[in-house]
């Protein structure tokens, strides 16, 4: 998770209502560097998470009237950067999945994904675990996520945000949110599982 600066947005906040550039200037400095982090996984291309974080402080500043503190300014804006990477990714992939939507050949009825194969990484090298080659793996395995499993794995496991912060960034419930990260979960270990056991990408897909 990247570092967010200390700030006391009940001093922010006001400011920021009332137009004042340099607040404007440090929320952009406080939050940066964790909103684009968010729009980078999720979109897996530096540009686009550029364009999303200047999107997303556009899209805050021209609304903050609107914004009534009913949870923390940081979690608004996340929620906006996590909406503006959606969009995109729906406009990559028109017949995309619903948001609860989850379908596969391993899918228990349930909504959840079944591995066919569960692997014991208790006892790998750790100079494998840390390979160029497997952290591409791990990427690309996130990125072959669908969009709804894949923003809850990112704000949860990668930037580290609770279940209820997780929840009011996305606006669902927290059951969902533990829902949809062990779906995500169980995705990604078996894509890495048989990528350990020596799969090519394609057999992985």
């Amino acid at each position: 998770m990247v570092d967010t600066p200390t700030i006391d947005e009940t001093v922010l906040l006001p400011r920021l209502k009332a137009g004042d550039q340099a607040a404007y200037a440090q929320a952009v400095e406080a939050y940066s560097a964790q909103l684009y982090h968010v729009a980078l996984r999720m979109l897996g291309s530096e540009a686009e998470a550029e364009d999303v974080l200047q999107e997303t402080f556009l899209d805050a500043f021209k609304n903050i009237d609107r914004f009534e503190g009913r949870s923390q300014l940081s979690t608004w804006l996340h929620r906006i950067a996590a909406n503006n990477a959606l969009m995109r990714l729906r406009k990559k992939r028109p017949t995309f999945l619903s948001v609860d939507g989850l379908t596969g050949e391993h899918d228990d009825g349930n909504g959840s994904q079944v591995p066919k194969q569960l692997y014991d990484w208790c006892c790998l090298p750790e100079s494998e675990l840390l390979t160029e080659e497997a952290r591409a793996e791990m990427r690309a395995a996130v990125e072959d996520l669908s969009d709804a499993l894949r923003v809850v794995f990112v704000l949860r496991d990668i930037e580290g945000l609770s279940t209820q912060e997780t929840a009011d960034v996305l606006d669902i419930s927290a059951s969902a949110v533990k829902s949809r990260l062990m779906r995500a979960r169980l995705a990604l270990r078996e894509r890495l599982t048989a990528y350990f056991q020596g799969a090519g990408p394609e057999e992985t897909r």
